[in-house]
């Protein structure tokens, strides 16, 4: 059986290991389970954010893998073999970079890896590889690159990166910005979800997500902009309007992120990345949200500085 008839058949692999049984509200998900795992997730990363920053690197880095992961089974499954030797190696160094180094060091894992995955594929056949260097550097960038701006705060942090707790115990600034960050993207979530299903009738885009309605953008515009003013005001010490500001930009950048990933499925043809995250699906899933406003947050708190 040749490649372009296999990859039919691997596409049906994949999709028959999504759960079926399980009824859905109109929204798509599984709520219970689906609050269960996201808070499980968020107590998970606010702890080794807030406690050992080391282990927040850990986390986020565990996390990229195994969303480069189903990144790679997907595309495979479609006939797309990525590099992901490279590719999995550089997930793992670039969020360790940021940390360690800076930005600087981050774009410089990000370049090296690139080639890396030139390089690799260059000494396999040539059958597919312009498709094949494609999705590596696309992966590098969607994932470990993006989701690494969630971890430059904690570099700039006291100009120096502890390899253990913080020092002196006290959580400095960066680490809270990434924490309202993730509060915010959860706000997003949560009440686009719940407005969504209860309200939702006009579709945002319905040829590459249905479900996501313009009645669950505002309901997460309106959820986001108080968790972000009370955020400003009672840990980021930030006048109201900044919470504004970060609501609205990063529910724009999690909204955009959802869709992006939301086409890659749809031309994949798969519902889920995978079924590993109850409730939720993949890893990638979840993280479509992040990967999107971890750069958004970075520049947003730039701008906003001298607030």
């Amino acid at each position: 059986m040749g490649q372009a008839d296999q990859a039919p058949a691997a596409r049906a692999r994949i999709r028959g290991k999504q759960p079926r049984s399980n009824p859905t509200p109109k929204a798509g998900r599984n709520l219970p389970a689906a609050v269960v795992v996201g808070l499980a997730m968020l107590f998970a990363v606010l702890g080794g954010l807030l406690l050992l920053p080391l282990g927040f690197v850990a986390v986020t880095t565990t996390f990229a893998i195994f969303g480069v992961w189903e990144i790679y089974r997907a595309l495979e499954a479609n006939g797309t073999r990525m590099p992901i030797v490279p590719v999995m190696t550089g997930t793992v160094a670039m969020p360790f970079a940021a940390y360690l180094g800076g930005i600087e060091s981050l774009l410089f894992a990000m370049l090296l890896s690139s080639v890396a995955v030139l390089l690799w594929r260059s000494v396999e056949s040539a059958a597919g590889s312009a498709n094949s260097i494609f999705a590596g550097v696309f992966t590098l960038g969607w994932v470990p690159f993006f989701i690494s701006f969630a971890v430059l705060p904690l570099h700039a942090a006291g100009g120096a990166t502890p390899l253990g707790l913080w020092p002196g115990g006290t959580i400095p600034q960066g680490a809270w910005q990434v924490a309202v960050m993730l509060l915010l993207v959860v706000s997003n979530d949560t009440f686009g979800y719940l407005v969504g299903a209860s309200l939702g009738k006009h579709p945002m885009a319905p040829k590459i997500s249905p479900k996501k309605s313009w009645e669950g953008f505002a309901g997460s515009i309106g959820g986001a902009m108080l968790i972000g003013t009370l955020a400003c005001l009672f840990v980021l010490d930030k006048p109201w309007w900044v919470g504004i500001v970060l609501a609205v930009g990063l529910v724009a950048a999690s909204t955009a992120g959802d869709l992006a990933e939301s086409m890659v499925k749809r031309e994949l043809g798969i519902k889920d990345m995978s079924s590993i995250l109850p409730g939720h699906g993949g890893v990638m899933d979840r993280l479509d949200s992040i990967v999107f406003a971890s750069p958004a947050a970075f520049i947003l708190y730039g701008l906003v500085a001298g607030a």
